[in-house]
Order: C-alpha cells, then structure tokens, then sequence
C-alpha cells in the first residue's frame, strides 16, 4: 500500500505527517515502525495523523518510531501547526487537539516552510522534585513530573558518561509500568540549561519539547534556574517562558512529501 506523508521536523526532532483519512486503520502501529526505521522505511521519530476538528484547527494522534501512542510531542505539535498552516489553516493562532488536550500556538514568523511558534505547554505537575530512582549502578536524584506525558529529569554535572544506557534503564524503569520519557540536564547559568534527551519510544533525539518543558520545570523547582530558560539541545536552543504554564518558543520546518510503500 501507498502512505501519502509530509516529513517535518523542530529543531531535528522528526516526524511524518499523514492525513488521517488517508491511512489504512489496521494496523497502525505497524505501519509506523514501517514508515519511522532510518534504514528501510523513510525515518522519523514519530507518525502523526493529523485530522480536521469542528472546534479548532486541526487534531492529532501520534504513533512513536516503535509502534506505542504518545500523548503528545512539543516539537510535533509545532509541525502539525506548520502542517495545518501549508494546507490553508490562516490563523495566526492555531489550536491543535493531542492526546494531552487542546494545545495553542502563535504563529511568531514565517519563511516559506520555515516556522517560528510559541506554543503554551500547560501548567507541569510535580510528582517529586527531588526522588532517589534505584538503578543499576545505584540510586540517582531526578525529578519526576507531568507535562502532558510523563517526564523524568536528571540532573547532571556533565555528559561524559553513558546517559544513553541510563536513559534506556529509567524508560523501562519498574516505576513507570507506562514507561517515561528522560532527560538530562546541566544548569550553565541563571538562564541557560544543556540538555539530552532518551525519548519513550523513539530512545534519543536531537532535542524535545516535552523534555525541555520538564528539564526547565525541574531545574527552576531545584533553585537551579529562573524564567526566562534557554535549553540548549543537540540541535540548537528552545527558549521557555515559565509563568503558572509554560510558554516554549521553537522552530518547525517542512522539508520534505510523498508517499511511501508499506
């Protein structure tokens, strides 16, 4: 069968945009480990079916390279803005439904496929700003939070060790029986976080919404940071405005279309 996609990315954080209506319903979790594998498939770190709403712009359902649903991505969110606005949605605000509510973005610059958005992330949940999580090698001080999916954020001195590995352990960690998304952070100064990040279902990514939301919510709730934060991922800075929600600044580029054969 033929999958009509659109490849978007914010901040090299991938997806593959399909209309709803034009995918198969069986199966789905297939076909996006079909479409997502970098070697086989056309690579992403995500499928997104992205439908028309009578109440906003447009709604999603997001499918992981592997196969699982996720609520929501930030950076995805951005790209079905960026989707939406190409199809001839011409509103500077734009209101997308995800598994995590409807969420609103403000259209801040266009150049031709190339997007600048502000997006309002929601008000975090602090499950425990400072947890001690078992592992392996020993327990680790992280901070376990909501922002509209399930967010565990550590905090580091440095990168120079294997956080891949240990990103994979905490995912799959027995405390988190839906898995979790992780992060990794390092305050380099009163405004600036760097961080990593293992993605539930995608394992790394150049950078992410969701993960930048957790890592600066965390990092304020320890006294590391304060509002505004820049979070410097793997892929270039997203800047975050925290007031009683969280308000993220990114970019969303189209970059590619066409169909693929699954």
């Amino acid at each position: 069968m033929k999958i009509p996609f659109t490849k978007a990315h914010g901040a090299k954080n991938d997806f593959l945009l399909t209309w709803q209506r034009d995918a198969p319903t069986a199966d789905r979790a297939g076909i996006a480990r079909a479409m997502c594998d970098r070697h086989t498939g056309v690579g992403a770190d995500g499928w997104m079916l992205v439908a028309p709403d009578p109440e906003v712009e447009g709604s999603i359902q997001l499918y992981n390279s592997d196969g699982s649903m996720a609520e929501i991505s930030g950076n995805g969110t951005r790209c079905a803005a960026a989707f939406l606005i190409q199809h001839g949605c011409e509103a500077e605000v734009v209101r997308v439904r995800t598994g995590a509510g409807v969420k609103t973005l403000r259209l801040l610059e266009r150049a031709g496929l190339r997007f600048q958005f502000e997006m309002n992330m929601g008000r975090p949940e602090m499950a425990a700003a400072a947890f001690q999580l078992q592992l392996s090698a020993g327990p680790r001080d992280v901070t376990l939070l909501w922002v509209g999916n399930p967010q565990c954020a550590v905090p580091v001195d440095h990168f120079d060790f294997d956080w891949r590995a240990m990103g994979a352990e905490i995912e799959s960690h027995p405390l988190f029986p839906e898995r979790t998304n992780v992060s990794f952070f390092k305050a380099v100064d009163e405004h600036i976080l760097e961080a990593r990040f293992y993605e539930r279902g995608a394992g790394e990514t150049m950078s992410s919404g969701t993960g930048s939301t957790g890592a600066a919510a965390a990092a304020v709730a320890r006294w590391l940071v304060t509002s505004p934060v820049r979070v410097i991922t793997p892929a270039g800075p997203l800047d975050l405005r925290i007031e009683d929600d969280v308000y993220l600044t990114g970019p969303a580029e189209i970059v590619a279309q066409g169909e693929c054969f699954v």
